[in-house]
């Protein structure tokens, strides 16, 4: 019997983009992230298929890295139209409450709209999408020891309830409940 292999993190997450030096420059003014390597060629190295392409790489921090491919001989890219914009999302971690709600207001001050803060019971987020339509999220934890300790408990109950009735299980009510004068932890 073989074994799983054990990962060490996640080398890199690629997407695909419009316009390769837009979205470096757009990465680089509102998220603040470093660009940090490309590639171009006009074969695919692992299927020799002609398909000049752009790929670059830009530093979201804590190594972890975000890439995007721009194809130009592609048609125009698209979305999945079965599955809702708000599924499909890329989120990354800040500090805490204040650093959420200032990201909130440099990104705002860029022109992008901004939805939320919107409370999860053990994180807040906020929203916005890229220049190529593609939907981002700013999230602060705000979770205690013990939430997440139950939730990692509850974990596979609810799963296995949601794989047989495809129903919502509530096992985590304090999840849904916003607490009052909370505020202060955006």
């Amino acid at each position: 019997m073989t074994q799983a292999p054990q990962l060490q993190r996640i080398h890199h997450v690629a997407y695909r983009c419009r316009d390769a030096k837009e979205t470096v420059e757009w990465y680089g003014r509102v998220l603040g992230m470093a660009y940090t390597t490309a590639f171009a060629e006009d074969h695919v190295p692992s299927t020799g298929a002609f398909d000049p392409y752009m790929h670059v790489f830009i530093d979201a921090g804590g190594g972890n890295v975000l890439a995007f491919f721009e194809l130009p001989q592609q048609p125009e890219m698209g979305h999945d139209p079965n599955t809702p914009a708000w599924v499909q999302h890329l989120a990354f971690e800040v500090a805490d409450g204040a650093a959420l709600l200032a990201a909130k207001a440099h990104i705002e001050a860029q022109g992008i709209d901004v939805l939320g803060p919107t409370y999860h019971g053990i994180f807040r987020s906020i929203y916005f999408f890229d220049p190529n339509g593609h939907r981002l999220e700013l999230a602060c934890n705000i979770g205690t020891d013990e939430q997440y300790r139950e939730l990692r408990e509850l974990a596979p109950v609810m799963l296995e309830e949601w794989s047989r009735t495809k129903r919502a299980p509530r096992h985590a009510e304090w999840l849904h409940q916003e607490p009052v004068g909370d505020g202060d932890r955006a």
